[in-house]
């Protein structure tokens, strides 16, 4: 990796702002450059939530890398804590961050008149655009899997099975790999409906299809957190093909011990 040009994007609270202060005072001083365009690296000075808005605002940008500086509460994405900046610094201009590379959800929205393309770095929730019993046939690949009936689904990227993913019970999927995480929320299970109770893992050359009955035609989906409403949708696919996005590592870090730091201890 060649990197000279850095853009960061800080985190609008007096805290992140000091410590960006701090960060562009010391990679200048190891000679990188300070851009606000056409840059090799972003960093995200911030929470979770400023890696994300960064990864958003670069449209998932395959061609640079990124990585993230904690400043907030959990910074399960922010790889780099306030003590580590000068040894981040210091492996950055030697050249020996690791490097691994996160698959991209892709998602097409189909409605009676036209499509719409997303991508997403954590999750896609689809509900019933009132929030009312949504009604979905879903088929991975050409196999019908169920006729799923409750309030939503939540398809969510391996990256993002430690975000809002969790907070429905699933499962924690390592980030390097390709999958997708198939979540209910709330399903309903009686004598009348028959809905899977747990999350689904496919691998990356699946394609989950999601396709409304009648009265769920209209739907409210959020994409990492930002709300679309789409009427008369036909289907929507999410799957994993060729996007990526580069995001650096310190040479000690490994998702296990990150696991235990944020979520256990």
């Amino acid at each position: 990796m060649k990197i000279n040009r850095i853009k960061l994007f800080v985190n609008d609270n007096l805290k992140s702002k000091k410590i960006s202060d701090i960060v562009k005072s010391k990679l200048k001083e190891n000679g990188f450059k300070i851009v606000s365009k056409n840059y090799d690296l972003g960093i995200a000075i911030g929470g979770d939530g400023s890696f994300l808005r960064m990864i958003k605002e670069t449209n998932f940008d395959s061609k640079c890398y990124y990585i993230g500086i904690n400043t907030g509460t959990l910074g399960f994405a922010q790889e780099i804590s306030f003590d580590q900046i000068d040894e981040f610094i210091r492996l950055l201009t030697l050249n020996e961050l690791k490097c691994e590379k996160i698959g991209i959800g892709e998602i097409d929205v189909v409605t009676k008149d036209s499509s719409y393309k997303h991508y997403t770095l954590n999750e896609i929730v689809i509900r019933e655009q009132e929030l009312n019993t949504a009604k979905f046939k879903v088929i991975i690949d050409d196999e019908l899997l169920e006729n799923y009936v409750g309030d939503g689904l939540l398809v969510s990227t391996s990256f993002g099975s430690t975000a809002y993913n969790l907070s429905f019970g699933g499962s924690i999927v390592y980030n390097t790999f390709h999958t997708l995480q198939l979540t209910p929320i709330a399903p309903l299970n009686s004598k009348s409906y028959r809905s899977l109770l747990n999350s689904l893992i496919i691998p990356s050359s699946k394609i989950i299809s999601i396709i409304p009955e009648v009265i769920s035609k209209n739907l409210l989906i959020t994409i990492d957190g930002d709300n679309y409403k789409y009427n008369d949708v036909l289907n929507v696919d999410i799957f994993i093909k060729d996007k990526e996005i580069n995001v650096l590592r310190m040479n000690d870090y490994d998702m296990i011990k990150k696991i235990n730091e944020k979520f256990l201890k």
